[in-house]
């Protein structure tokens, strides 16, 4: 994989071995918008379902309509948009932000907020589908990890201090408020990305023969698997994690047990940026196994609140590289086929999250909140034993490139 410079005269050429880390962190509040819209709703599904008349598991739908609306459109737009210069693309897709965050807010009716979180989705294919790659362009060689873990970053510090604000703020003013300011946060991104972040071309290239092609390179189907199923299983439990505390009568402690999970998201996160250019295979295997020991904990002793707040560091110290670790794994499992593989994965995550708004919202119903936790446990199983078994490609011991 080629690691590609900074136009002359973009004015943010990187010096040897230093890292932009003002247009990192530009990408990276764009992982926030994204991740934040997403998640909202889980800490906020009492109140949406009084406001739009509808139940807990349709609300926890909303969830499920923005993955989908990814999932539809990452590889196809990806393919429409792929001559398109890569800033006018992401400013294209934090415009859709703005759009579909501000119709939410003044929404009453379900089927047009269901609407707006589809559009919400769509934006959420085009900035996934670039941004990792985006973040890698910028890094000189050997700290594309790092400058991955940068723009991730987005995603634990929306889980440690986005929901739980937007769920505080949802609770204390209204949550159709905090869509508002996501709008007005993704209206000041968009003068932040026109003044920091360097600009690159295009690549006019068919992007289906790549797709093919990139399943037959060893490695990339073993970490697309476990995308699929590790994206899956966290879904389950974290978009309905409020009626599981409502379930251990922790109703009123939903954004605490979010700012731990956060919280411990954001130092996990930190550890995968120091390690993950030499220690990616060590680094998913132990996500694995700590998210692991945290469904165990909710599964078995979920009447203490102690235990719940300790499940909550654990999980938070499992997940919260573990985007940045399976996009890293997925480009250079890739090689030259890394768009494609990053393609996929979006599409693939995508297609997990809104499989879990439904499996989720159906074990609901039919089971209760307390199978949660055990659904978690039996798909982290193949997790593990895939993620152990792909040492020779896709998470090999050594330096991840």
């Amino acid at each position: 994989m080629t690691t590609q410079q900074v136009p002359v005269g973009s004015g943010a050429q990187i010096q040897k071995q230093k890292l932009p880390v003002g247009a990192l962190l530009a990408l990276a509040m764009a992982v926030f918008i994204t991740s934040l819209t997403e998640t909202l709703p889980a800490g906020l599904l009492p109140e949406m379902s009084a406001d739009l008349h509808v139940g807990e598991s349709a609300t926890g739908q909303t969830v499920t309509i923005y993955a989908l609306g990814t999932a539809l459109t990452a590889i196809p737009l990806t393919a429409a948009t792929a001559g398109w210069r890569r800033k006018r693309l992401l400013l294209t897709a934090i415009a859709g932000f703005a759009g579909a965050n501000t119709v939410t807010a003044l929404s009453t009716f379900y089927p047009l907020t269901m609407a707006a979180r589809f559009v919400a989705g769509v934006a959420a294919g085009l900035a996934w589908a670039l941004l990792a790659g985006y973040a890698r362009r910028m890094a000189p060689a050997g700290l594309e990890g790092k400058a991955i873990a940068i723009a991730m970053a987005g995603i634990p510090v929306a889980l440690s201090l986005g929901v739980p604000a937007g769920t505080f703020m949802g609770q204390a003013v209204t949550w159709q408020a905090v869509f508002l300011v996501m709008s007005a946060l993704a209206v000041a991104l968009i003068v932040w990305i026109t003044a920091a972040v360097p600009d690159y071309p295009g690549r006019r290239q068919e992007v289906h023969a790549p797709m093919r092609h990139a399943l037959r390179v060893p490695g990339v189907v073993p970490v697309l698997f476990v995308t699929l199923v590790f994206v899956l299983a966290h879904t389950i439990l974290y978009a309905y994690i409020a009626p599981f505390l409502a379930h251990v009568r922790m109703a009123g402690s939903t954004d605490l047990v979010l700012l731990v999970f956060g919280g411990s998201s954001l130092l996990s996160i930190w550890i995968t940026g120091a390690l993950i250019d030499r220690r990616l295979r060590s680094l998913t295997v132990a996500g694995t196994l700590l998210v692991g020991a945290a469904a165990t904990l909710l599964a078995v002793v979920a009447e203490s609140p102690a235990l719940v707040y300790l499940a909550a560091l654990l999980w938070g110290l499992g997940w919260g590289g573990v985007p940045t670790l399976l996009q890293t794994a997925a480009g250079h499992a890739g090689r030259d086929q890394a768009d494609a593989a990053q393609a996929m994965l979006v599409t693939l995550w995508n297609v997990a999250m809104a499989t879990g708004g439904v499996v989720g919202g159906v074990l609901l119903d039919l089971l209760g909140a307390t199978s949660f936790p055990w659904s978690v446990l039996v798909l982290l199983a193949p997790t593990l034993i895939v993620v152990v078994g792909a040492r020779a490609h896709g998470f090999p011991p050594g330096r991840s490139s």
